[in-house]
């Protein structure tokens, strides 16, 4: 999974090198909840492998516990912009960091699969929350020179955390049958982090001057961009503030309707293309479907999945701005359906070696992570208007945690129904349909201001 599309054009002006610094800082306080996003969805990985055993799990009721995180994570995302807007970007943090300390701690208690999957439930709000509010706060707090690479942060602690899931799945499967609980219980530590770092965060300047309060954001952006600078960006902000009221009417109009579609397309193809069923079953794909393979090998096989998905990301953070949104994605989405090619006439042939599977995967999701994880919110964040930009951000979000939703509550039955290598089949397929799309209807937004991107969907 990847993070969310920013509101507001509003631009914090160019800071010195300590105002810089104070901005880094805040920025990766708040990028934990990144860590925590990722760690949450992704040690379902190797606690499926114990809990389908402890709680005699059938294959329904392994999606159910595996899905119910993103249950939550829709509700949470929905409701992300309501909460945020009333109580504002710090509080709204803060509750999602209560949260995501007892919702593992509930987990690795359960004694039902029902209970597990309320306690999950629970950590799907808070995922929700911050998925919207963590890349939101951060844009409003940065400088416009580095505010892609600011916001890159949750990415990349998004993929930093389902890295640590899979080291920590890995390293704990020694503990017995009960070591999932441990998987699941470790996450505390992050979770009471990130609500400690947040009482040293001050709230956004943006929403304070939303609600009139221009002393307290005064004195917040003088120490972000200096006493200087601060007067005339408050002056820019209500501007920029003023015109941000767009109606619901005006989201669903025929100027915004195609892309609308771009948005939501998109986020929809990152999801039904599968990835999940790699970050989410890896380990019991590789368990089950390749034989010779023990639990810590299926274990350790995730680390290498997880290392492959933080290092393509950070070349997509390199890349993207140089290449262009379309090749990225048309890179991407077309390398996926070729990976994934090889893996189904792999699972075809008899006898074929399980590392020309991995290798497969591996590329599968190397591609993944260098477009179709960060390119869809890229794109999202660019082609709507200021004014309703919100509120057509909160309605992709939704539909990247429906397709994540999908795939993860049916993969584990399409198997049973078309067998490994023909789910696989079909998210190839997928994948192509996509490359299609990308070429016939995304356009490139690659150097062109906001106000260029909008005039060009004008003409």
């Amino acid at each position: 999974m990847d993070t969310p599309a920013v509101r507001g054009e509003s631009e914090i002006v160019e800071s010195s090198g300590q105002s810089l610094g104070y901005v880094i800082l805040l920025s990766t306080i708040t990028a934990i909840s990144g860590v925590l996003f990722g760690y949450n969805t992704a040690v379902i990985n190797g606690v499926l492998l114990f809990l389908r055993r402890q709680f005699a799990a059938s294959d329904l009721e392994a999606e159910i516990a595996a899905s119910a995180i993103l249950v939550g994570a829709l509700l949470g995302a929905a409701g992300a912009s309501i909460v945020g807007d009333r109580y504002g970007r710090k509080k709204s943090l803060m509750f999602s960091a209560v949260l995501f300390t007892v919702s593992p701690l509930m987990a690795a208690e359960a004694s039902t699969g029902v209970l597990f999957s309320g306690a999950r439930l629970l950590g799907g709000l808070a995922i929700g929350l911050a998925s919207v509010l963590t890349p939101v706060y951060i844009a409003e707090i940065s400088p416009s020179r580095h505010r892609g690479a600011l916001v890159s942060l949750n990415q990349l602690g998004i993929v930093i955390g389902i890295l640590t899931a899979y080291l920590a799945a890995w390293g704990l499967s020694g503990l017995g049958e009960n070591s999932w609980r441990w998987m699941l219980g470790v996450a505390v530590v992050p979770s009471v982090i990130f609500f400690g770092g947040l009482f040293a965060i001050p709230e956004s300047p943006r929403w304070l001057i939303g609600r009139g309060r221009i002393s307290d954001a005064m004195r917040i952006l003088s120490r972000l961009v200096g006493e200087k600078a601060a007067a005339e960006e408050i002056r820019t902000i209500g501007s920029s503030t003023a015109d941000e009221q767009g109606s619901w009417s005006e989201v669903f109009s025929g100027d915004m309707r195609k892309r609308l579609a771009v948005g939501m397309l998109l986020a929809l193809f990152s999801q039904v293309t599968g990835v999940n069923a790699v970050l989410y079953y890896g380990s019991v794909i590789i368990r089950e479907h390749f034989p010779g393979h023990s639990t810590g090998m299926a274990l350790a096989s995730n680390v290498i999945i997880g290392i492959v998905n933080l290092l393509s990301t950070i070349v997509a953070m390199v890349f993207l701005d140089r290449w262009g949104r379309r090749v990225i994605l048309m890179t991407a989405s077309g390398g996926m359906a070729v990976a994934l090619c090889c893996l189904v006439i792999g699972l075809n042939i008899h006898g074929a070696p399980a590392a020309l599977m991995l290798v497969s995967i591996l590329f599968y999701v190397a591609f993944f992570a260098f477009g179709m994880g960060p390119g869809p919110w890229l794109i999202i964040s660019e082609i709507f208007p200021t004014k309703v930009r919100g509120r057509a951000a909160s309605i992709a979000t939704s539909t990247i945690w429906l397709g994540a939703l999908l795939v993860t509550f049916t993969f584990l039955s399409l198997v049973n129904v078309l067998k490994l290598w023909g789910t696989f089949a079909v998210f190839g397929a997928l994948s192509l349909v996509c490359f299609l799309y990308v070429w016939k209807a995304v356009p490139e937004t690659k150097g062109r201001t906001l106000e260029q991107i909008q005039e060009s969907w004008s003409k």
